[in-house]
């Protein structure tokens, strides 16, 4: 990182070295020997060694890191608290601290603790008043429009996922799910932006940002691990068309004031449009407003009105039926004529 240009890149993502401390090794009840953690770039002698690691590595992606960008670390119970001191003391503002929940964790063999079930993930701007990418919206659509929750039910990387090394072994011990990484990146970065990955294992950051289109650098400096990571992400077929894989927020979405609904057809005067309430109608007008009995304006002032509230969605309030009689929210129509005009609209 340090021979890189500064505030050359996006987004961060670090899996480092947890520093287990393992002693000895651990079996299952039935005698089987699990397969651990305990390669030498996760041992450190002491506490402040590691401390002193994670202090220079983080200072080395705080140069590289674009003012805008933010940076995305993970770690389990051993390690993660000592690198959110050292983020903190260098100053990076703390967004958020997201628990990823693993549907799928590994039991606790010696039965002496409850099973580890859980990481947590950190996200941290360079600073308070940093300008960050939040792609908020998407992050609601993929959860069934929903908002994000900072806790992620995500299985570990396991089955045809998890890569082999040539002895038929676990090629990285500590593999992430590439769903991980997926909401990770889509909700931090935009298309054609850089992710760096200073610790890439076998390459899920870069095999899931080539897949998204995103461009991405891996730092790695195990021979075996490279050559899984080449391999993995030489088969990744990228999407080629970068609108697939945006994730624009609504406010930046064409605005569809109501009225165009008529004039492109989609709706004619005299329509019926439905509330939620099975006695609330009204009908709708050549310019744009509707008129009940008492009453006429926007679709917002209209369902503000029925309701005696101070304010209404009114693409969410409002339904017209189909063909078939069922109800159809007119933001369903709003969102056909979106699609239809395409990117000429401002």
């Amino acid at each position: 990182m340090e021979a890189m240009p500064e505030a050359s890149v996006d987004m961060v993502f670090a899996d480092p070295p947890y520093n287990l401390q393992l002693e000895g090794e651990l079996y299952r009840p039935n005698n089987t020997r699990v397969d651990a953690v305990d390669d030498a770039w996760d041992r450190f002698d002491s506490f402040a060694a590691y401390d002193d690691f994670t202090r220079r590595w983080l200072r080395a992606a705080r140069r590289v890191l674009k003012d805008s960008g933010t940076l995305w670390v993970i770690g389990s119970y051993h390690n993660i608290f000592r690198v959110g001191t050292a983020l903190q003391d260098l100053e990076f503002w703390i967004l958020n601290d997201v628990v990823w929940r693993k549907s799928n964790p590994m039991p606790n063999f010696r039965g002496r603790r409850f099973t580890n079930a859980h990481e947590t993930l950190i996200w941290a701007a360079k600073d308070k008043d940093t300008r960050y990418t939040f792609n908020y919206d998407a992050m609601k659509r993929l959860n069934d429009d929903l908002q994000m929750r900072s806790d992620w039910l995500i299985p570990i990387c396991s089955g045809s996922e998890r890569l082999k090394n040539t002895a038929g072994d676990k090629g990285h011990p500590t593999q992430k799910p590439e769903a991980l990484l997926h909401r990770v990146i889509m909700a931090a970065t935009k298309p054609g932006e850089t992710v760096l990955d200073p610790f890439f294992g076998s390459g899920t950051t870069g095999a899931v940002a080539k897949k998204l289109g995103r461009r991405f650098i891996g730092l790695e400096r195990d021979p075996a691990y490279i050559a899984l990571a080449e391999k993995r992400i030489a088969q990744v077929q990228p999407v080629k068309d970068l609108e697939l894989v945006d994730a624009p927020a609504k406010r930046q979405e064409p605005r569809i004031p109501f009225g165009w609904l008529i004039e492109h057809g989609l709706l004619e005067p005299g329509t019926v449009l439905y509330g939620p309430h099975k006695g609330w109608r009204a009908k709708v007008r050549a310019d744009g407003t509707l008129i009940t009995s008492d009453f006429k304006g926007s679709i917002h002032q209209v369902g503000a009105h029925l309701q005696g509230a101070p304010s209404c969605n009114g693409w969410s309030f409002w339904s017209v039926k189909s063909a078939d009689g069922k109800p159809v929210s007119i933001d369903v129509l709003r969102q056909k004529l979106r699609a239809n005009l395409g990117k000429t609209l401002n």
